[in-house]
């Protein structure tokens, strides 16, 4: 077993872990998670109100829904801009982040970015006679790819620019804010217009816009990414990491978050139509329904643990439990441990690989109404699955379920490995008796 972890960090896990640790992947997650999520998480706010759970029978859910729906264009408002302009935040973000690692006026990188994306996102046409409603769909989940692209691109031109002497630079005394504007302002001149011809040349050939080209590309990719193998693929990849040391959702999160985050775009647009919403991979997807408790599904074994008749696992089970309910598991991954605890690794990964199957079954089917919101990955169990699917307490139920089969799962791995501990800490009671 030595042999195989040997093997599996030299090969496997070495070149994760630099993934991980990649400038621009960590960009693109801070981005998502940083500037655009508090924009979705509002907007969602207003899709719950706006589409109450009919689906449950109760006088105060009809009541409810007589009283929203005559003025649910209205409270819908917020909603539109918020998530149609996710892919907005989304290219400022990008720009920030990266612009911060490549020791850039991160402000000035994030506003370059926008500019460039807004630019793409238009047709090159009097724009007083463009809908704003028509473009809306392109500022949001349906621009993200090209919003990701503009602003690592933007970004290292900037750079590129500023390194080459493409700046003004002023002289002391000039107050920080002066300095700050004329030092982007070459770099602005020269981006702007090559993205703005690029654009051109674009519509003017193919009558369509940068984005609507892109996401066409990307179209199987987006297929692919919500099937059954790829959330089978995700989650084992992240327990794998996870058992080696290295945090398996960041380092799975920061390749396939854009391909999440449209998923969920287009699942909350449907449901706000009135249409059916196909989106199953999303981030809630895991976070929600696969780790409960934290990565592993460790909610049952932190039960589990606070009963040990092994001293130490009842400590960490102490240590433990809290974190464990707002999904942080962290005490027991490296305290029981779990990662290179080749006893606790086929519950750690056959556990979230069932919930993942079944939990997928029950969303293709409609079984389980379709996700809407990402909430906050420290929303305790059953919180979680009633807020990510728009207020429905089948998906609360379903988090417990799921909780459950973990925790049989693990049950008769736990019990070897405290037998284990247990043996061990009689002979250290032994041995010390005997040396007094």
């Amino acid at each position: 077993m030595n042999g195989v972890i040997n093997w599996l960090e030299d090969k496997f896990m070495g070149p994760l872990g630099k993934m991980a640790q990649n400038i621009y992947l960590q960009s693109i997650r801070d981005a998502f998670v940083i500037f655009a999520l508090p924009v979705i998480l509002t907007g969602a706010l207003f899709l719950i109100v706006a589409n109450p759970p009919t689906s449950v029978d109760w006088p105060i859910i009809h009541a409810w829904a007589n009283a929203v729906t005559p003025i649910a264009p209205q409270i819908m408002f917020p909603f539109n801009l918020t998530f149609g302009i996710m892919a907005v935040t989304v290219a400022f973000g990008v720009g920030y982040s990266l612009g911060e690692r490549r020791e850039l006026d991160s402000v000035m990188s994030g506003m370059l970015s926008m500019l460039a994306f807004f630019m793409t996102a238009f047709p090159v046409t009097d724009i007083t006679k463009v809908p704003f409603g028509d473009v809306l769909n392109y500022l949001g989940g349906q621009g993200l790819f090209v919003a990701i692209i503009l602003g690592i691109l933007t970004t290292e031109f900037m750079r590129f620019l500023i390194s080459k002497g493409f700046a003004f630079e002023m002289p002391a005394g000039v107050p920080p804010y002066v300095m700050r504007v004329f030092r982007a302002l070459v770099p602005f001149m020269i981006t702007l217009p090559l993205v703005w011809a690029l654009e051109w040349i674009t519509w003017a050939n193919f009558h369509i816009t940068i984005p609507q080209a892109v996401l066409e590309l990307f179209k199987p990719l987006v297929s692919a990414s919500n099937s059954y193998p790829a959330a089978l693929g995700m989650i084992l990849l992240m327990l794998l990491l996870w058992f080696m040391g290295i945090h398996g959702m960041n380092v799975v999160s920061s390749v396939v978050y854009p391909f999440w985050m449209s998923n969920l775009a287009d699942n909350a647009k449907a449901v706000a139509a009135g249409q059916p919403a196909h989106g199953i991979v999303v981030e809630p997807f895991f976070h929600m329904f696969a780790h409960i408790g934290g990565s592993g599904a460790t909610f049952g074994l932190a039960l589990f643990m606070l009963f040990s008749a092994s001293k130490q696992i009842k400590q960490i089970g102490r240590t433990a439990i809290i974190p464990t309910l707002f999904n942080i598991n962290e005490p027991i991954l490296f305290g029981l441990p779990i990662v290179l605890n080749p006893i606790m690794l086929i519950p750690f990964v056959l556990g979230p690989t069932i919930i993942v199957t079944l939990n997928y079954i029950l969303f293709a089917t409609g079984a389980l109404p379709p996700v809407i919101i990402q909430p906050p990955f420290t929303v305790p169990i059953f919180l979680g699955g009633f807020i990510a699917t728009g207020g429905h307490f089948f998906a609360g139920l379903i988090q417990i379920i799921d909780a459950a089969i973990a925790a049989v799962i693990y049950y008769p791995f736990f019990k070897k490995y405290e037998a284990q501990l247990v043996n061990q800490e009689k002979e250290s009671a032994e041995e010390v008796a005997e040396a007094k």
